[in-house]
């Protein structure tokens, strides 16, 4: 009788294959933690967001400044008592219900333009990301019937540009930070204590304090707050002490304490910055597939009826110019249709990503032209331009800089690449570009 075979053979061949694969994971594993928390991705896209969005804002408060009071102020159709009734179901944070006095409200639509205009130019876009968000989120809930669905994507993307480190390249910051690794003596106003930044700071946490002491501003620790069971008061102070936290250990443990702060500040960019791109390609996502529910856009016929409505006719004639072509209206309508589900998938390969993302922009420029949109077109082009190639945005860049000449903020050479992290490691591109 033949004896069973041993079985240990087997495993000792099996075990080194075991452990190759475990290494392999353990490497990819390692490898993909230093690349999220060693750099911050997408330095030039999250710049591009952040002049793009405060731009589009900037010019928006502007144009409408003679509306100002109908939209968002005391003589608007939608009354501060119903403002006020409809934030307390909806908890919206706006600072506009704090008082119903008119030069409250011309002080926060004036500081809603500076602050856009500062987070535009990159003057302490960490302070000013957060000023900039309270003044979206202050005039947009105050009257949330008014917008054109580029409201929606201000909105969204203010909260998200908070944690993102969107100052490294093509700002103030990073030209002062340039300056200020040259040596001490090349920046009057690079100092070892920062005084701006400290006297910045204390305004911002006695604004806090008088906001929460004076009246009914509903800045909570635990309610009426962007999640549940989070209160604006938390959040705000939170983001508050994490500033003078960074400057702490910048000027005080320039060591260990300030590595691990900046890799946390790394990680809180590249998940905010994941975080734009799903919220883009959901936007896309959603519109094409309820579209295809659409008998209209079933049929093809979709885009015929706003060409026919003043309201959404600039330009009457060539809007009925492209109406009166079935032709014309159904590759519009299939079109749009096609490229809004096919463009999440897109993202798999970049060069059938960059061509759609091009058809997609020319998309919208079509819709601020022939629809009168303009500003819904201007937000969504730039939130496209997350997805925009590394290399073409350098490109431009420096095409810009030839052509700017001597504006400070776009001169050849001033910000050549993106600030270098605290470990040494420049800036790379985008997940997908």
């Amino acid at each position: 009788m033949s004896s069973p075979q041993n079985p240990a053979p087997d495993r000792k061949r099996e075990a080194p294959a075991d452990a190759g694969l475990t290494a392999r994971v353990d490497s990819a594993l390692g490898c993909g933690v230093a690349r999220v928390t060693g750099s911050a991705l997408g330095t030039y896209q999250t710049a591009v967001l952040r002049i793009g969005l405060s731009f589009t804002w900037l010019f928006f408060l502007l144009r409408e400044w003679p509306n100002r009071h109908e939209l968002y102020g005391p003589d608007g159709p939608w009354s501060w008592d119903m403002a006020r009734r409809l934030t307390d179901d909806n908890r919206a944070f706006t600072a506009l219900v704090w008082s119903d006095s008119g030069v409250w409200f011309e002080t926060v639509y004036v500081l809603a333009i500076v602050f856009s205009a500062l987070l535009m130019l990159g003057w302490r876009t960490r302070t000013m990301s957060v000023l900039a968000m309270i003044g979206v989120l202050s005039l947009q809930n105050r009257s949330i019937f008014v917008g054109d669905g580029g409201d929606n994507v201000l909105h969204l993307m203010a909260l998200y540009m908070v944690f993102t480190r969107c100052g490294r390249v093509w700002s103030l910051d990073a030209r002062r930070a340039a300056r200020r690794e040259k040596g001490p003596g090349t920046d009057s106003g690079a100092g070892d204590r920062d005084m701006t930044g400290i006297v910045l700071w204390t305004l911002c946490g006695l604004a806090l304090v008088v906001a929460q002491a004076v009246g009914d501003t509903r800045l909570e620790w635990t309610a009426d707050g962007p999640v549940p069971g989070i209160g604006w008061a938390t959040v705000l102070w939170g983001l508050w002490a994490a500033q003078g936290l960074w400057w702490l250990a910048r000027h005080h443990a320039p060591g260990e304490p300030r590595t691990v702060l900046d890799a946390f500040a790394n990680l809180a960019h590249n998940g905010a910055l994941l975080v734009i791109m799903v919220e883009v390609c959901l936007i896309y996502a959603t519109a094409g597939w309820y579209k295809i529910q659409g008998s209209r856009w079933q049929d093809g016929t979709a885009l015929f009826y706003p060409m026919h409505i003043d309201y959404f006719s600039p330009w009457p004639a060539l809007s009925h110019a492209l109406a009166s072509s079935g032709t014309v209206v159904l590759l519009l309508s299939y079109g749009t249709v096609a490229v809004q589900v096919a463009f999440p998938f897109t993202l798999l390969n970049r060069r059938v990503k960059n061509v759609l993302l091009a058809v997609m922009m020319a998309e919208h420029v079509g819709i601020a032209v022939t629809l009168g949109l303009p500003f819904f077109s201007l937000a969504m082009i730039v939130a496209d331009a997350v997805f925009l190639p590394t290399s073409f945005l350098r490109r431009l860049g420096a095409l810009v800089g030839r052509a700017g000449g001597r504006l400070p903020l776009v001169r050849r050479g001033a910000v050549p690449a993106p600030r270098k992290s605290e470990d040494g490691a420049a800036g790379t591109r985008t997940l997908v570009g």
